[in-house]
């Protein structure tokens, strides 16, 4: 099976576009029967209003709100703590200070005499978007990437044909621009009132006729056209970024559709997942139609996660940005959510599947991100809440500003203990020790320093979490806040228990810090118990409340279940037992109903075992939650990538899961998978494993040994017991099985 996205018809819109780009600079690809576009966005443009904005000092208002905790008034606690803690926007009524991601513009090119649309295509695996026409002079193919050594976007369209090649964006009372267009081409500038500016330059060859009228180009009688395409912003210095990457010179389309290809082809070549079901030689766009109509189709899943895989690549090659909620494509000066970052969810999702997948380097811009936060971190830990460590924000932008934006969602302290977690990952996936002493275990502590400091000994020695708060969930009798401020959150002190784990472990396995250490071990040691309700279910709050919507879309207290391991059937299987039950219930009363939630889901249900439910949302990810192109959607119909990263994580995790220092493979099997082979799938300790299977049994495991020298794999297909590989690190290992 090719891994391709192919439709007989042009995208009706932005959204059933097909995606291209390296990290630092993307492009959605659309257009219609007669003309390309291209969408443009840099990594960087965000408009930079808020880009210096900071906290009022508030940290003598803890101690109130947490005397109204301990009294049960959770509602005056909730509007107390929103009131000095919460910041402005959500439902303060007055605006918040979250920069919103922005679009460059947009790149057209209309061919004359069009006789007929024939096909658009994206080539995954070498990261190339291809449109084909028919003129009256016959077949014309252009071809779309963006070049990860050039760093530039490069347009290209051969055969016999004219039209006329322009440039524009949307209106924008909050900007002034400028163009200048010539034989060369054109060159845009814009600069956002009080903001920052930026430049696209755009440079055309052809060997066709070249006019200019007004600010369009118009190409006669050419056999190629090339385009190349840079974007620069103020932050880096326009001139100097324009500089790094220059637009001069002659650009070979042959050559360099080869070095792209080469370069995409090895990042994406890392991991292959081949399963054994039929093929379906229609188009990707007719597939998705069958589906959404309540057809079957067994091979879409599997093109869904290369679909995933491909848009990590394309958002990280040459990056120095995380992906945002829609990676790094955005059309609208005022996308949902500004198109940021949300902690709480959204940019976690977005990274689960870097290391397994064999793309640890991609989550180099997640870790620059965090790091670049840390000053202000400390700062706003240290005025909001009078506490050491660091404090990162719900919801933010590129900045590296600590603040709270999000009135009624933004009390919540959990957010840089959640993301310490990519950081243990990386770790424990490359064995890198420089990574761990210089990187991540200064994370580590700071994050347990403000725990040090934020938590409260109660009359039974138990470190309570307060306020706290399950995001984005409630319990009656906080009003009409939208989500519940109460006393430690399931949640948080999951949270608590693995981030002060990363740093207990960390510091013994680099030998420091011995007093910091023990002190930490006592604090995760007299954290509260992970308490189970009277009808058997993870308690999502400190005891049993009403829960003013049983079907919440966040499942923010099954974090202990994925993607935790705290809680699993060998070490806690009462726990487990009772998060497996709160899953089934949430799902019951209506649960799981975004893109990224139903993803979620999909990895809670590969976590427990369970392959049909995994099947079931996957498929209900690409029924109710995609866009023709297969991008994610949130309701009503708003694109958000985090569904399409999570489904990748759901995959593997059906396939191959980590958690009491076991491999356990194919414990959650799609059955419609029954026979398949998977390659290059990376695992804690550094190993890089590869495994046959058939009929649902495992026949065959081989691979490399990491730095640990040892892999423990449990419950191989249906036979039950462990298997142990131990060597030196780099040993090469194999073995068959007759599976009759």
């Amino acid at each position: 099976m090719e891994q391709v996205l192919w439709y007989r018809e042009p995208a009706s819109e932005w959204m059933e576009g097909l995606p291209i780009g390296n990290g630092r600079l993307a492009a959605m690809v659309f257009g219609d029967e007669r003309q390309d576009v291209l969408a443009l966005n840099h990594e960087w443009l965000w408009r930079g209003l808020y880009r210096d904005r900071d906290n009022e000092p508030a940290a003598e208002w803890l101690e109130p709100v947490r005397t109204l905790l301990k009294s049960g008034n959770y509602f005056a606690a909730a509007g107390l703590a929103n009131t000095f803690f919460g910041g402005r926007g959500g439902i303060s009524q007055l605006p918040h200070r979250v920069d919103a991601y922005q679009p460059a513009g947009n790149l057209h090119f209309v061919l004359n005499d069009v006789k007929n649309y024939v096909q658009r295509d994206l080539d995954l695996m070498n990261g190339v978007a291809g449109v084909s026409r028919e003129t009256a002079a016959g077949k014309v193919c252009a071809g779309f990437i963006v070049h990860p050594e050039l760093n530039l976007i490069i347009g290209h369209w051969s055969g016999h044909f004219s039209g006329r090649l322009f440039f524009d964006r949307v209106a924008d009372p909050d900007a002034d621009e400028s163009f200048q267009v010539n034989r060369m081409g054109i060159d845009y500038q814009c600069q956002f009132h009080d903001g920052i500016a930026y430049h696209v330059a755009i440079r055309l060859e052809t060997d066709g006729i070249v006019t200019v009228e007004g600010q369009e180009i118009k190409i006669g009688q050419a056999g190629e056209l090339t385009v190349a395409i840079n974007i620069a912003t103020s932050i880096r210095g326009i001139e100097d970024e324009l500089a790094a990457y220059p637009l001069s010179g002659s650009f070979n389309w042959t050559e360099l559709l080869r070095s792209h290809r080469q370069k995409y082809a090895a990042m994406m070549g890392r991991l292959a997942l081949h399963v054994d079901i039929p093929d379906n030689p229609a188009s990707t766009g007719e597939r998705i139609a069958a589906v959404k109509a309540g057809g079957a189709d067994d091979a879409l899943p599997w093109l869904y996660f290369h679909y995933g895989r491909y848009l990590m690549v394309a958002s990280s090659i040459c990056g120095e940005l995380p992906a945002n909620l829609q990676g790094k494509w955005n059309d609208s000066l005022n996308p949902p959510w500004e198109c940021d970052y949300h902690f709480d969810i959204n940019l976690q999702m977005n990274y689960w599947l870097t290391e397994p997948t064999g793309l640890s380097e991609c989550s180099e811009a997640l870790f620059r991100y965090v790091e670049r936060f840390m000053p202000h971190a400390r700062k706003a830990a240290h005025d909001l809440y009078g506490c050491r460590g660091v404090l990162f924000p719900l919801q933010t932008d590129a900045w590296g500003r600590s603040t709270p934006e999000a009135f009624g969602w933004a009390v919540w302290i959990g957010a840089a203990p959640w993301i310490a977690q990519h950081f243990w990952w990386h770790y424990l996936y490359t064995g890198d020790r420089d990574f761990l002493r210089q990187r991540a275990y200064p994370f580590f502590r700071e994050v347990a320093r403000f725990y040090e400091d934020y938590l409260v000994m109660d009359e039974q020695g138990v470190f309570q979490i307060m306020p706290s708060q399950s995001p984005e969930n409630r319990f009656a009798g906080t009003g009409y806040f939208p989500v519940s401020l109460g006393i430690s959150s399931a949640m948080d002190v999951q949270l608590a228990y693995d981030a002060l784990g990363y740093a207990i472990r960390s510091a013994d396995l680099l030998q420091i810090d011995a007093e910091d250490m023990a002190r930490w071990q006592v604090i995760q040691d007299h954290l509260p118990d992970f308490r189970i309700g009277s009808d058997g279910r993870l308690l999502e709050w400190d005891c049993e409340r009403e829960e003013v919507e049983p079907g919440h879309r966040h499942l923010s207290h099954l974090y202990g279940l994925y993607p935790s391991s705290i809680f699993n059937p060998d070490e806690r299987p009462d726990q487990y037992a009772a998060a497996v039950r709160s899953l089934h219930d949430r799902l019951e009363k209506g649960g799981g109903h975004t893109g990224w939630s139903r993803a979620w889901v999909a990895c809670l249900s590969a976590r427990i075992g369970d392959g049909n439910k995994v099947w079931e949302h996957l498929n209900g990810l690409i029924k109710d939650f995609a866009t023709v192109s297969l991008l994610d959607l949130h309701p009503p119909r708003i694109f958000q990538i985090d569904g399409n990263f999570g489904a990748v994580a759901a995959v593997l995790e059906s396939l191959a899961q980590f958690w009491h220092g076991k491999l356990h493979l194919l414990r959650a099997l799609p059955p419609q998978w029954k026979t398949g082979r998977i390659e290059g799938l990376r695992v804690p300790g550094g190993h890089s494993i590869s495994f046959t299977w058939i009929d649902g049994r495992v026949t065959s495991i081989d691979g490399i040994l990491g730095y640990s020298g040892e892999l423990l794999i449990a419950e191989l297909s249906d036979r039950g017991g462990d298997m142990i590989f131990c060597g030196e690190p780099g040993d090469s290992f194999q073995r068959s099985f007759n599976p009759f």
